[in-house]
């Protein structure tokens, strides 16, 4: 892809995008941790559901740390994979007591040191609260920078670092959000809204939806 044009879906997706921030509801870089961790394989809308009905009472490491995994479990029931993450929140929960004085770690490598907590969790934490640069690769960042011809990597290592030469590292956090935005609102998996899209012309996907 040319620069200019590269340049050029940047500029249209900060300028449609700007002002957007992440979906999921929180007040505090715990509870960001909690959400974050709780939204792997599971909507947004979903995870603001179940943490609007458990921040009121476990919304620190200690009070949620308190719970068993029993009752961390029945309290995210209907979370995807909910075992896995009552086990991974509860051990995070433990660590951050132990280890950090109930703070969220403030870099990329010690937040990867949480249960649970991968590069692209890491990333988002690391961004949103301590606005670290960093480009979360989730499923609507890689189908979306894909398609829009700005990385080309098999995986979200790759496309990560690809992202990272294409976009000016004071706007990585920034696109991180742009992509997810113009994932969910235009650019969705099954059928993208190619019709409605600001970006059609400058855009080389070759499998682009008209159908009404």
């Amino acid at each position: 892809m040319r620069k200019q044009q590269r340049e050029e879906i940047l500029k249209v997706l900060e300028d449609t995008y700007k002002d957007t921030k992440t979906a999921l509801n929180y007040t505090t870089p715990f509870e960001l941790l909690v959400a974050v961790i709780m939204s792997a394989q599971c909507t947004d809308e979903r995870v603001n559901k179940i943490t609007a009905r458990i921040f009121p009472k476990y919304n620190t490491p200690e009070k949620m740390g308190a719970l068993t995994q029993e009752e961390l479990e029945n309290e995210i029931r209907d979370c995807g994979l909910f075992r896995a993450k009552a086990k991974n929140l509860l051990a995070t929960c433990h660590m951050l007591v132990q280890e950090y004085n109930s703070t969220v770690p403030d870099t990329i490598e010690k937040l990867m040191t949480l249960p649970g907590v991968g590069k692209k969790t890491a990333n988002v934490i690391a961004s949103i609260i301590y606005n670290v640069p960093a480009i979360a690769v989730d499923t609507h960042v890689f189908r979306v920078s894909h398609r829009l011809g700005l990385a080309k990597g098999a995986d979200p290592l790759a496309t990560e670092k690809e992202l990272q030469k294409a976009i000016p590292m004071e706007k990585w956090s920034d696109a991180h959000h742009w992509l997810i935005w113009h994932g969910r609102k235009i650019c969705k998996a099954r059928k993208p809204l190619c019709s409605e899209c600001m970006l059609v012309d400058l855009c080389p996907y070759k499998e682009k939806n008209f159908a009404k």
